[in-house]
């Protein structure tokens, strides 16, 4: 390796918009994000299935078979 070139790699926090702060290491001292695993829904358990109009039964109306007379 190169002297002088790479960043230095050092302890870092990052901290989420919810409250959260995370101890790493990064060449970046500190850092801001959004979501974080105790908030983000899908690690939270709180994620829902949308499904607004039927979107299923919609296509099925639109595209499916016709009834058998």
């Amino acid at each position: 390796m190169k002297k002088g070139i790479h960043p230095e790699y050092q302890d870092s926090s990052i901290t989420c918009a919810c409250g959260s702060v995370m101890q790493t290491r990064s060449t970046v001292k500190e850092m801001a994000v959004n979501t974080c695993s105790k908030c983000h829904p899908f690690y939270t358990g709180k994620a829902t299935l949308l499904d607004t109009e039927g979107r299923v039964e919609q296509f099925n109306r639109r595209y499916g078979r016709a009834k058998a007379e």
